[in-house]
């Protein structure tokens, strides 16, 4: 039995998709995102890489800029740590129906190898206990593709699912914002377009948002007594969704 040299965090939250009030989920408490850079920076500074870490990163942009290139030409791609497919995704009509991107979508969709299962074996994971059940951002799944916690398609609707989400209040910053990760400019949804305002779900209609990843903030004075809270609370959804 391999000996445990990680140890993951995780917190209990209610369980949103069954009626029974005392199942919860497990959510991991994530560090921070590490990017291709701080990866390699580990690899050459703790991980006993050969090459800098310069050097690795360059290389390691090229192989993933390689790989998007040869999944787009229909390639599968294993890496023993993952697999990555193309897949179309939506409902075809009759066998002469050709691909319609109103109606179909290309994906990339990526699971884990062989590899990286063996690593689980080394890992402990720890749960902390209940989460304070404050505003909190579980799950957004894009209406248009069916795809969850991953694409958003502009003009089409949003559905996100947490707790205590209900957008209300008058404070300066009350709404729901789609930030661009890359120039961290908001862009505000329309109250109009709040189809479902639920405290545990929002239903709304994606902004005109150009090609990008964006990070989804939800800001309000809700709370679960008849007044409103004295200040605004945030959260932020901690995965990033893309506009293709």
């Amino acid at each position: 039995m391999s000996k445990t040299r990680h140890t993951i965090k995780a917190y209990l939250y209610d369980n949103l998709l069954t009626p029974d009030p005392n199942d919860f989920t497990a959510r991991v408490s994530s560090e921070r995102s590490l990017s291709v850079a701080d990866i390699c920076h580990s690899a050459a500074t703790r991980g006993g890489a050969d090459v800098s870490d310069a050097a690795m990163s360059h290389a390691v942009k090229l192989f993933l800029k390689e790989m998007a290139y040869r999944l787009c030409d229909g390639f599968a791609v294993n890496t023993g740590y993952f697999t990555a497919v193309p897949v179309v995704r939506g409902v075809f009509l009759n066998p002469n129906e050709t691909f319609d991107p109103q109606r179909h979508t290309l994906q990339f969709q990526f699971t884990q190898g062989e590899l990286m299962r063996r690593e689980i074996e080394d890992v402990e994971v720890k749960i902390m206990g209940v989460a304070e059940t404050g505003l909190y951002i579980g799950q957004v799944e894009d209406m248009k593709s069916r795809t969850v916690n991953e694409v958003l398609t502009p003009g089409f609707n949003l559905r996100v699912t947490g707790t205590k989400l209900r957008v209300v209040g008058d404070k300066p910053g009350v709404g729901i914002f789609f930030r661009e990760t890359a120039t961290n400019t908001a862009t505000k949804v329309d109250e109009g377009d709040i189809v479902v305002n639920n405290p545990s779900e929002l239903m709304i209609i994606i902004p005109a948002l150009p090609a990008g990843t964006y990070q989804l903030e939800v800001t309000t004075q809700y709370s679960t007594g008849n007044k409103l809270l004295k200040e605004v609370r945030s959260a932020v959804f901690d995965r990033p969704l893309t506009v293709k």
